[in-house]
């Protein structure tokens, strides 16, 4: 039996007092779902135990590294022995150079690689290098696509395509977020319209190449490529965030998938194998500009700390093609098992999915971009998330973010789940189809995109 002084409730009081809004990153506050969090024990495989008892099986895999799921006993045994050796050293070490070639291999866009701590860490590097490798200044980034916390990614799009972005955060300069220039995913033509209006001014087009910070959306068919032409044509880098996409989507990431070569990749997430790790990567020519080879300066105290290289290692040693094809088919299982469980109650319901992740819109669909997302109704998914926590499984608690299956999940486990989805989905229907009240719940705000990345 749980400690009462350990209790959910009562360590989200506490955390309150110590933490901003009692957690380290917005989402996992509860505030686009309203109630308060589950404070998390343990974990193995496929599932969360949480304070107070209560197992769940696990959709949020923090975010996405644990495609492999919690806490593989191989990966616990290879940590141990690392630690035993020592956590930091702030000196090279074989096992930078042992990861970086095997990142290396995987994405062959990637000649050089250099390792950060974080993915808002890669994305700030990249674009540095990108501005100073063009002489340019400006970027270009889409609306719903989400980049880390810097202050060049906080803006969004004003009254039209070629509006220069305003910051959305307190804190972000008048002056960064005016060399932002918004685009909408998905769109052919915003890309090349935006290049023209600034001619010779921008730097790099930054995307996710499978949006998943909007909640799951893929490319449409000749998006990426449209891409690569623009930026050709007008001088600028093209930019892969592939900090959820990289080693999701497929071995080698998106990039290998849709067949598109980007100029510099940022990575994450996998790469750590569950600890805190970030990458950036590109042609060798672009990457030696990098100190000390070259005059732009980035550092960084852990930067290949010992134990998220092993744990990179592992991750990425045990990715194979018969992974990648259960992966997807887990996926699809579920995605047609939410299909058929909102038909089934009347729920006008959009699942997008992309190999192992995907997301169930509250909308009619389709959902293509930034706007379409954001027309799903959040109160609804509110709702649902709070039946399927109550019947233990656990789902991002954000309309606008991905579900991630691992290694470690069933089909039984996914079979569980569309049944705990079709009785939430039932509650949460009125006779005309419209989606239910929030059963007494707090109305949540409106959801952050920022991914807990």
């Amino acid at each position: 039996m749980a400690s009462p002084s350990r209790s959910s409730a009562r360590l989200f009081t506490r955390a309150c007092q110590v933490l901003p809004g009692g957690v380290d990153s917005p989402v996992r506050a509860f505030g686009a779902v309203g109630g308060k969090p589950p404070f998390i024990d343990r974990a193995r495989g496929a599932r969360l135990y949480d304070v107070d008892g209560r197992s769940y099986i696990d959709y949020v895999m923090s975010w996405g590294p644990l495609i492999h799921g919690h806490a593989p006993r191989e990966l616990g045994t290879a940590l141990a022995r690392a630690a035993r050796r020592g956590t930091s050293f702030g000196a090279p070490t074989a096992l930078e150079v042992e990861l970086g070639a095997l990142v290396r291999r995987l994405v062959p866009s990637i000649e050089r690689v250099r390792f950060v701590n974080s993915g808002t860490e890669a994305t700030m590097s990249a674009v540095r290098l990108a501005r100073a490798a063009t002489g340019r200044e400006r970027i270009v980034k889409f609306a719903g696509c989400y980049h880390g916390h810097g202050d060049a990614f906080l803006v969004q799009a004003g009254s039209g395509a070629t509006t220069l972005g305003v910051p959305t955060s307190p804190g972000v300069p008048k002056g960064t977020a005016a060399d932002t220039l918004i685009a909408r995913y998905n769109d052919p033509a915003s890309v090349p319209k935006l290049l023209r209006a600034h001619r010779g001014r921008v730097a790099a087009v930054i995307v996710e190449p499978v949006a998943g910070n909007m909640g799951v959306v893929p490319p449409a068919e000749g998006f990426l490529p449209g891409l690569r032409a623009a930026c050709d044509e007008h001088g600028a880098l093209l930019i892969f965030d592939e900090v959820i996409s990289g080693f999701r989507t497929a071995k080698g990431g998106a990039q290998a998938a849709y067949g598109v070569r980007p100029d510099l990749t940022c990575l994450g997430k996998i790469i750590g194998g569950g600890l805190p790790v970030g990458a950036y990567g590109g042609r060798a020519e672009l990457m030696d500009r990098l100190a000390p080879t070259g005059p732009v300066y980035q550092a960084g105290t852990l930067s290949g700390n010992p134990l998220a290289m092993t744990a990179g290692i592992w991750a990425l040693s045990n990715l194979t093609a018969p992974l990648y094809r259960r992966l997807a088919a887990l996926g699809a299982r579920l995605a047609d098992g939410l299909r058929e469980a909102a038909g089934a109650a009347g729920v006008p319901l959009t699942v997008n999915v992309a190999g192992s992740v995907l997301t169930p819109f509250f909308h009619a669909g389709p959902v293509t971009d930034y706007a379409s997302a954001t027309a799903a109704d959040t109160a609804a998914y509110a709702a649902f998330f709070h039946g399927l926590l109550d019947r233990g499984i656990y789902p991002p608690p954000s309309q606008f973010e991905g579900w991630f299956l691992s290694a470690a999940h069933t089909e039984r486990d996914v079979d569980r789940t569309v049944r705990a989805a079709g009785a939430a989905l039932r509650e949460l229907a009125l006779p005309d189809g419209r989606a239910g009240s929030l059963r007494g719940r707090e109305r949540p705000h409106r959801p952050s995109r920022g991914a807990d990345s």
